[in-house]
């Protein structure tokens, strides 16, 4: 993972410091231009990779990079949990994520809280499963963060990981990059205050190590039975490993 490819072009903020503050612009209008950009397929993408966590039935669950908290709303509809814990280094994400907790009355079960994937302030061995959309991209040190999931995930628990690939069949690949680096920008430009944020996506999807890459990482780490599913022709992944 390319540490250099940042929201921005600043010298005097890490690519952590970054990402929150392209979060913290971008939350007001996150949850529609996901929707809108994606034509509602990542409602379907996020069901999919939920549904891998089904056998296990996991009582306690983290969600990291929760954002506005989809991922765990999600999990919550499909696998009834005691307890879901949302963390993520955006302040603004997170205000948008407890208003939705409070519409829904989920206080009981959803809590978030302000966290750094790659120093996660909860104890080893602690959640059953754990889940992350659309955030390992972001990780400024992308091993270091899968070892501190590792660390905080119990013995026999299960990671799920979903997040955008690259797709490598003709015309796909030809259509997705004009979408990502022309179609996307555009939009992201038109109704968000950020425009860097939208040309920083389809950057961090580049420089991301999917598939193969991405399972030696988790292999790596600790993980087992580390796989990859592909989704929508390659555009996105789910990646699943057990500690």
């Amino acid at each position: 993972m390319n540490e250099n490819i940042t929201p921005y072009q600043s010298q005097n903020a890490t690519k952590k410091e970054q990402v929150a503050t392209m979060f913290n612009n971008i939350s007001g209008t996150y949850d529609f231009l996901n929707h809108f950009l994606s034509l509602g397929i990542d409602v379907l993408w996020r069901k999919k990779a939920i549904k891998e966590l089904k056998s296990i039935k996991p009582r306690v669950m983290l969600d990291v990079a929760t954002g506005t908290g989809d991922f765990a709303f999600e999990a919550i509809n499909i696998l009834k949990p005691e307890k879901i814990i949302g963390v993520d280094i955006s302040e603004g994400m997170l205000d948008v994520a407890r208003k939705k907790i409070n519409e829904r009355n989920l206080q009981h079960i959803f809590s978030v809280q302000m966290g750094d994937s790659e120093g996660l302030q909860f104890s080893d061995d602690h959640f059953d499963a754990i889940t992350v959309a659309f955030g390992v991209r972001n990780y400024q040190n992308l091993e270091k963060g899968l070892a501190d999931m590792y660390r905080v995930l119990k013995p026999e628990g299960k990671i799920v990981i979903l997040e955008f690939s690259k797709p490598r069949t003709f015309p796909v690949k030809q259509g997705y990059n004009f979408y990502s680096n022309k179609v996307l920008p555009f939009f992201g430009r038109m109704f968000s205050k950020d425009k860097s944020a939208y040309t920083y996506l389809p950057e961090s999807v580049a420089a991301f190590p999917d598939g193969e890459d991405f399972i030696k990482l988790m292999d790596k780490v600790g993980f087992k039975k580390s796989k990859d599913i592909r989704l929508t022709f390659g555009i996105c992944a789910i990646y699943t490993g057990i500690k």
